[in-house]
């Protein structure tokens, strides 16, 4: 088997530190700068299950920018492939030496219309993300700005990559201020599976090139998780994907 892997060290990586909940406190780690990728041979998934999600995220109102769930055990209802889609990345991340890490990672089916750039480490930063697309290629690509890194999804991309690596889900050849814009006329819907892996995992921490308790005294002091540059609270701008602080916002 063949993929990829992209590390990246982005200009401010010696300054990120995201905190996240561990058991009953917060503690503190770097940001991963190593994200991986491979295309995975699984089967397309059937007309009848298409057409179930698409009446499901008829109902759900899906927007451009929303990630929204769908049910999966709906879906694996009407989907005998899904054994075979789950084993194709077990068999993938258990070669990138997280042994047995995703049989017991909580995982779900999920729905987008493009995304706009964002991090996930404020709800999920004590895991790493391992996702399946499931949609043909319809011309988006995953992309990381920081590490200049674009993934074109198409079916059986599978990618892990750290929650507090900026991301979105954008068109195939933007880039900039417009970069997150989606043509209205053309059904850029992406389905797929994700895992929430255990960054504590230590596979999947060595994969993503994570360090722990880079700032225990600060992590003492935290309140809330989130990502921190340079020592302050920042949050990703939604065109661009650069990091910004809120207090330099400020008025």
């Amino acid at each position: 088997m063949n993929w990829n892997v992209r590390v990246g060290v982005e200009p401010t990586a010696a300054g990120l530190t995201a905190y996240y909940r561990s058991a009953d406190h917060l503690r503190s780690r770097s940001v991963g700068g190593a994200v991986l990728s491979v295309t995975l041979e699984v089967p397309a998934p059937s007309t009848r299950l298409r057409a179930d999600w698409n009446r499901e995220i008829v109902r759900l109102g899906l927007e451009h920018g929303d990630v929204e769930p769908l049910s999966l055990p709906r879906a694996r209802a009407r989907w005998p492939e899904y054994r075979h889609c789950v084993q194709a990345v077990a068999k993938w991340t258990q070669a990138l030496g997280m042994a047995d890490t995703l049989a017991s990672s909580e995982i779900a089916l999920m729905a987008c219309t493009g995304t706009r750039y964002h991090h996930d480490a404020a709800h999920y930063g004590a895991a790493a993300f391992c996702n399946l697309f499931l949609s043909a290629d319809q011309g988006l690509d995953l992309h990381f700005p920081a590490l200049d890194l674009r993934i074109p999804l198409g079916l059986g991309t599978a990618v892990v990559f750290d929650t507090g690596q900026p991301h979105a889900v954008i068109a195939r050849g933007r880039s900039g201020a417009c970069a997150t814009a989606i043509a209205p006329t053309r059904d850029f819907t992406e389905i797929f599976l994700t895992w929430e892996l255990p960054i504590e995992s230590v596979g999947v921490a060595r994969v993503l090139g994570v360090r722990f308790d880079t700032d225990p005294a600060g992590a003492s002091q935290q309140l809330v998780a989130g990502v921190w540059v340079d020592g302050v609270p920042a949050q990703v701008h939604p065109e661009s994907g650069c990091w910004i602080s809120p207090v330099s916002e400020a008025p």
